[in-house]
């Protein structure tokens, strides 16, 4: 039989446990293919992030835009310089104007030499691009969202939620490319509908994380 010091002993360790898995289920918001965020997130804030521009950026300064597409990218994937053209494109038809309803803003947080700061401007000016293109030296930012390739995708709607997580598109040449899923996402996000699907598996080079020293 056990002694009431033990029985209430188990019972706090059950309750513990179940509010554990409670906490996890409730504040973990990971997604199918994202460790950190899931569609419907809150959207990670960036703050003063240096741009191509000269400029310091946040994602507060896009507050009267309706929907905003982040993508984590950079130089040095080959990958991510083939969607370059791509990024144009959607910057053209969507992030364009000055009432535009979209804004599309790039971040690179590799630490490598090919994306360094100064060469993401030489890049930028190459290739012209029309979009704010940024650098997180400490690399918090892709981390907060999750990110682990270039190029990888987040739809932002209106409440600056996570409305579409993933890759830009299903084929890697463009005129193989049957599902345009930001396009799609963007589209719905405006349209207040929900946009299916609202997740899929990014493709391309990973994220060259610094390695943390314990």
């Amino acid at each position: 039989m056990r002694s009431p010091r033990r029985q209430a002993c188990l019972l706090i360790c059950s309750a513990l446990v179940h509010f554990g898995m409670l906490a996890r289920s409730t504040l973990s918001p990971a997604g199918e293919f994202n460790e950190v965020l899931s569609p419907g997130s809150p959207a990670p804030a960036w703050v003063d992030l240096p741009g191509v521009d000269g400029k310091k950026h946040s994602l507060a300064d896009l507050k009267a835009t309706p929907v905003v597409v982040v993508v984590f990218t950079c130089n040095s994937c080959p990958v991510a310089t083939e969607y370059e053209d791509r990024l144009l494109a959607l910057a053209k038809t969507y992030a364009s104007g000055a009432e535009a309803k979209v804004a599309l803003v790039a971040i690179n947080v590799n630490k490598v030499k090919e994306d360094s700061l100064p060469n993401m401007k030489a890049r930028a000016e190459k290739k012209g691009f029309s979009f704010p293109y940024l650098f997180d030296e400490t690399q918090k930012i892709a981390k907060a969202y999750g990110a682990n390739f270039t190029p990888e995708f987040f739809v932002l709607g209106p409440d600056r939620r996570v409305v579409y997580q993933g890759a830009f598109d299903d084929a890697g040449n463009p005129a193989e490319v049957k599902h345009h899923y930001v396009v799609q996402a963007i589209e719905a996000a405006l349209a207040g509908q929900p946009v299916k699907p609202a997740e899929t598996l990014a493709r391309g080079c990973r994220i060259r994380y610094t390695r943390e020293r314990k």
